[in-house]
Formats: structure tokens, sequence, C-alpha cells
């Protein structure tokens, strides 16, 4: 029989719901399989066995009562260290937060736990989740168990690594700038960012209060398989009074079958490999029976991305830059004052005008939507980063790499990394993008895609 640990969480919930195996067996193998690996990652740097059991025990009872079962019932499930998990820190990779213990579950946590999932574990996360690389001075840095010299992405680099490796069966992250999307694509597997406002989520000790947070931030799955990236999905997006901007999408009125791709919008240059990869997938959905189109131009892509970067510093930038020094991690002062620089100073106009512009951005991006229900577009310029490779670069270089990253969260439109393949030991794959509430379509193509070929997971962690 196939360890535990191995299987997906659709294959593992089955086993449970038919008896085959109990939601402690599950648990067990996970807790194995985490204390064998984690070392040589380091990407769940808080748990409990204790409490893992004891969840998973609840769940067998559940089973034994003939009680209704949830769609992850013993499924093992990673949460990132910057939303709230009762009895656990919200620390989002600080020194002065290791102490700051939510006394109440985000929304996302509850709708895992509703859907039966056990939690196994909290991941790494880089200081301020800042960054495209996970590192930081209270827990140290994880590593990408492909490649280690490899950035494992950020700032889900935990939640990436540890579902590449087998640490449970979906990694939860969230996404501001790429902080679902990049880790995906950095460790060989899928993530998907769902639409602004489809998922609830809400921290009680301490919520980010930007406006660039509350326009653009959004929690999401990560998994193996784009089949368990849609499971997460389903359980993450309940609802809960506690987010205001939540909504439930209606219905797709039909199956699009219909894509475009772009290589080099606005000049952007990418990578051969990545392009590559870009129109193999492009190739795949077409196999598939989809009609794909290839453009020359999409709505604008650079400028949403100094929008999302605008949005995220310009109502505090002197506290983002000073929160960083006195943190003193090298990658939070070089991210934020990156930013804050590269930005400039923003009046109430520009910050207002700024507003106004995201709008008809958003406008325009829904107006392509409509022709084109899907886009494919590469994850980024470039194949995952060598470690610490924005801090050898300067940010510039950074913010030209990662327009496909930085740029769609201004728009609020659902994003998915697909993992295709390996060039050597880095990975490539391709950045799906649909309508506002179009998560499914995403999906669908994705689904299309990676049948189609993946690179094998879960791995043993490679050591150079």
């Amino acid at each position: 029989m196939t360890e535990l640990w191995r299987l997906s969480a659709a294959q593992t919930a089955n086993l449970i719901r038919l008896k085959q195996a109990s939601a402690t067996e599950v648990a067990e193998a996970a807790l194995s399989r985490l204390a064998a690996v984690n070392p040589a990652l380091n990407a769940v740097v808080d748990h409990n066995p204790e409490d893992v059991l004891a969840q998973a025990a609840a769940v067998d009872a559940r089973i034994a009562a003939g009680a209704a079962l949830g769609p992850l019932a013993g499924v093992p499930v990673t949460i990132k260290i910057n939303i709230d998990q009762a009895g656990y820190a919200t620390s989002n990779g600080l020194r002065g937060k290791a102490g700051l213990i939510a006394t109440e579950n985000n929304p996302v946590v509850d709708n895992f736990l509703r859907a039966g999932a056990v939690l196994l574990g909290r991941t790494n996360t880089p200081a301020f989740s800042a960054r495209y690389f996970t590192d930081n001075r209270l827990h140290g840095a994880t590593l990408n168990p492909r490649d280690p010299r490899l950035t494992p992405g950020g700032s889900s680099g935990g939640a990436a690594a540890a579902t590449a490796a087998g640490i449970g069966c979906i990694g939860h992250g969230n996404d501001i700038g790429g902080s679902v999307r990049y880790p995906a694509y950095a460790c060989g597997i899928h993530g998907l960012r769902p639409g602004l406002g489809r998922v609830a989520t809400f921290n009680a000790t301490g919520p980010d209060r930007s406006i660039g947070f509350q326009l653009m931030s959004v929690q999401g799955p990560l998994a193996r398989t784009v089949q368990d990236v849609r499971l997460g999905f389903q359980a993450m997006a309940g609802r809960d009074p506690r987010d205001p901007w939540y909504f439930e999408a209606p219905a797709a009125p039909h199956d699009p079958r219909l894509a475009a791709f772009c290589a080099h919008p606005e000049g952007i240059d990418t990578a051969p490999e990545v392009e590559a990869a870009l129109r193999d997938a492009a190739e795949r959905l077409a196999d598939a029976g989809w009609t794909v189109v290839e453009l020359d131009a999409i709505p604008p892509l650079k400028e949403a991305s100094r929008i999302m970067h605008l949005l995220w510093v310009a109502d505090a930038p002197e506290r983002i830059v000073a929160a960083a020094e006195a943190e003193g991690d090298p990658g939070a002062i070089f991210a934020m004052r990156g930013a804050v620089d590269w930005i400039g100073p923003v009046g109430l106009t520009e910050f207002g005008d700024t507003l106004t512009r995201r709008a008809a951005l958003v406008r325009e991006w829904a107006a392509f939507f409509e022709t084109f229900p899907v886009l494919l577009m590469p994850p980024s310029s470039q194949l995952p980063f060598e470690v610490d490779a924005d801090l050898k670069n300067g940010f510039a270089w950074l913010t030209e790499q990662q327009y496909f990253m930085a740029g769609p969260p201004a728009i609020g439109m659902p994003a998915m990394t697909v993992s295709t393949g390996l060039s050597g030991t880095a990975p490539v794959g391709v950045q799906i993008l649909a309508g506002r509430g179009r998560e499914e379509f995403c999906l669908a193509a994705g689904e299309a895609i990676a049948d189609r070929g993946a690179p094998p997971a879960p791995i043993d962690p490679v050591s150079i």
C-alpha cells in the first residue's frame, strides 16, 4: 500500500470515508513525515503533535457515530504563521510577535475545520510576509526541497516547501503580490490566488489596516494536484460575517474552452525557458480541446504592478520602513525601503488618482475577459530565483522580473500558477488568469494542463 503521506487530499479523504484508513493513522503518518524531512527544510516552524492527534481522533469519533463528514475529513493541512489559529502565535516572522497568541481563529482556519481538515502545523514566512524569499530572524530560512540553491518563494514559502515534500496535502497561503503563486512556481506545485472577496478573512490579533492589504490581499491554497487546489479553495471559500468584502460567485454561464496567451506584453523580456513553458502549456490546452489564441498585447500589466506597490506602501511609508528597521531583518528592510523609494512620495491627490486609475484598469481587464475567458501568461520573467537574488541585484531589477506576479492583484481577478515540469532542477510552469468570480475557469484550464505533465511530487528534499 502507498505510504499515507504520499496521497493527495482527494485520495486521503476517500480512503478515510471508505474506512480503509483512520484519520488517526493518516495524522500519525503526516507527523512522521514532518519529523523526517522538516529538519532539512525548516518549512513548519510551529506544531503540536498532541493537538494534531486530538483533531484526528475527533474525526474518527464522527465516523464511528455515523455523523456527516466534511470534504476534507482527516486531510492534513498546514496554516501560514501570519493568520490567527487559536492557541498559536500570529508572528508573521517577527521576533516582536513571537508571543502574540491568537485567541480565536481566522475564518480560513474555521472553514478548514468545518471541512474536517486536521491542522498539521504552522508554516514559515519572511518577516512581514514581504519578500519572494522565505527567511526571518525569528525562525530562520526555509529551503526549497527541489534545490536548496533556489528560493522556495515567498511569502508562502514554508507552505510550498512543506507541501512539495509531503508535509500535509494542502498548504494555506495568502497573496498580495504573488505570495501564493510564486512559491507554488518555485517549488513545482500549484497555487491559486482567488479573486478579491472570494475567501473570507480576519485577524483579531492585529489585522493589517493598510489600504493595500484591504484592497488586494487574498487567502488561497497550494497543493500537489489541481484537484486538491480545487478542494482547498472550496473549503476556504465559506462565508463569514467578519469579512465585509466576501461574496459568493454566481454559477459560471458556460464552459469557456477559449483561452489567449501572451509571452511578451509591453515588451517584457521573458527568459527562453519561461517562454517555452508558456507555449507548451498553450499546446496542452489546445490538445485538451480548447481554442487557444496568441496575442501580441493584453491590458496594462506594468502599470498594474506599480499600482499594487503604491497602494501597499503609500498610506504609511514611514511606519513601514521604521518597522522593518526595528526588526533588523535585512530582507524586510530591502523590500520595504525599496518599495517606498521606488514609488516615491505620494500626496493625497496622487493617491486618489491612483484609486481612480485602478478602477479603470479593472474595467479594462473585465472587458478583456468577456472576450477571452482565460489568459495564459508566465508566472515570472525568469526561472525561480537563486537564494537572496533580490539583495544581490536590487529592487528595480526585482520589479522588472515580477510584473507577471505583482500586476494581477491590483485588478483583483483570480490567478493560478500551474507547474508543468523542470528545467534542470528549476520548476517551470504557467500562470492562468480569469474574470471576476471565475476561479473555476482557472481550475478547469489548470487541470487540463497539469493532467498532461507535472513535476514529480511529493519529493524527498534534495541536498547540494
